[in-house]
């Protein structure tokens, strides 16, 4: 193995709060990372760096985590274009699109969705994503969850299996026999290709009552517990997400001051996912509130045919600036070690000795610009696991 120093690194964000500057993200200026295989080695100041085998100047620009999407939903098939212009014709949003993708994903071919997963995961890459989770929950058959989550494993280990993803329509008039199989002959045939199990805990999906069933009966398998919670309406995912001792609730629009306190005090990370409100028109999170309640926060894409078909981390770390109280510096560790704390990791979302090497270099001196510049392509390049992969 050789190692490579990039140095001149006008800001690098390590999200230590023992290096540089002192805050959460431990700001380093005019710094240097050294990569020894894939891992980072050696941290500090460009001028103080060790001598390497290889050398890449970064010419002032900053560099920053890849960033760890910690929720999306790639395996599938089908488009839903005519669904996203009436939403922006004024018709409301509804869990109910989902079967649309289910008709679709059942329809296609294994190559075909691996083909679509390798696709929209190199549309991530050439954007920052390094680390990413990714579900199940557009099959909604036994045969069809389990060949999801064998298609995802093939693409990342952060596997979710969410059979509880909506009732299947073929068991329209019977959700309690949907739950049954869920939580046994689909159960067993998906934990083995996963990490994780989920469920949509929400008004049209699953009430609070089954969802605890479908999380206990995972657990029970050696699946970890997260949660879609509080997107559409008040309800008890949060409460249940932190009871369970969940990794993540995700969405978490709406929520009392119960749930702000249960996630302020316990370990259960806030996954918000902004590009959701931005492609349905619904209401932001209150990350600000989260926040001040000393709860951790993460941002993620949610990327889905659906209610937010997008791969970009940078345009979800501006809407949470812009339109969801986050400063910039939250946006970004939210996005890295926030990402990280949802998958329950230490080794990425963080750019400090020991831990995996995944950088991103910005076109830009300061991460700052990814608010600043929406829209821009600021991404120059990307390590993963120490390979140049962008």
């Amino acid at each position: 193995m050789t190692t490579t120093a990039v140095t001149h690194i006008a800001s690098l964000v390590t999200n230590d709060p023992s290096l540089g500057n002192g805050t959460p993200l431990g700001l380093i200026q005019d710094a240097a990372v050294v990569i020894d295989g894939d891992r980072i080695v050696w941290t500090g100041e460009s001028s103080k760096a060790p001598a390497t085998d290889n050398v890449l100047d970064a010419a002032g620009r900053a560099v920053i985590p890849g960033f760890v999407d910690s929720h999306s939903h790639l395996v599938f098939a089908g488009d839903r274009t005519q669904e996203f212009n009436a939403r922006m014709s004024g018709q409301p949003y509804r869990a109910g699109g989902i079967r649309t993708t289910v008709a679709a994903t059942r329809a296609a071919s294994d190559e075909a969705l691996s083909a679509n997963v390798a696709r929209y995961l190199a549309e991530a890459l050439r954007q920052g994503t390094t680390t990413f989770e990714t579900k199940s929950g557009y099959g909604l058959t036994v045969e069809d969850e389990a060949r999801a989550l064998r298609i995802a494993s093939r693409h990342t280990d952060e596997v979710t299996y969410l059979g509880a993803h909506i009732v299947s329509p073929d068991y329209a008039d019977d959700p309690a026999g949907y739950v049954d199989l869920v939580t046994g002959p689909m159960l067993e045939a998906c934990a083995p290709h996963a990490r994780w199990i989920d469920v949509f805990c929400e008004q049209g999906a699953f009430d609070g009552d089954q969802a605890r069933a479908i999380l206990t009966a995972g657990r029970a398998k050696g699946l970890h517990p997260r949660i879609h919670a509080n997107q559409l309406t008040y309800g008890p995912g949060v409460q249940l997400a932190v009871e369970l001792d969940a990794a993540s609730a995700d969405h978490c629009t709406h929520l009392t001051d119960a749930d702000v306190d249960a996630l302020g005090q316990g370990d259960t990370v806030a996954t918000l996912l902004p590009g959701a409100e931005f492609s349905t028109r619904a209401t932001w999170p209150d990350a600000r509130r989260l926040l001040d309640a000393g709860a951790t926060v993460a941002l993620s894409t949610d990327c889905n045919p659906g209610s937010s078909f997008t791969s970009s981390v940078p345009f979800c770390i501006a809407l949470a600036v812009r339109d969801m109280g986050m400063t910039p510096d939250e946006a970004i560790w939210s996005a890295t070690a926030g990402g990280a704390a949802a998958l329950r990791r230490t080794d990425i979302g963080r750019i400090t000795p020991g831990a995996r090497a995944d950088l991103v270099l910005l076109d830009a001196p300061s991460h700052v610009h990814l608010a600043y510049r929406p829209g821009v392509p600021l991404v120059s390049a990307v390590w993963r696991s120490g390979q140049r992969v962008a």
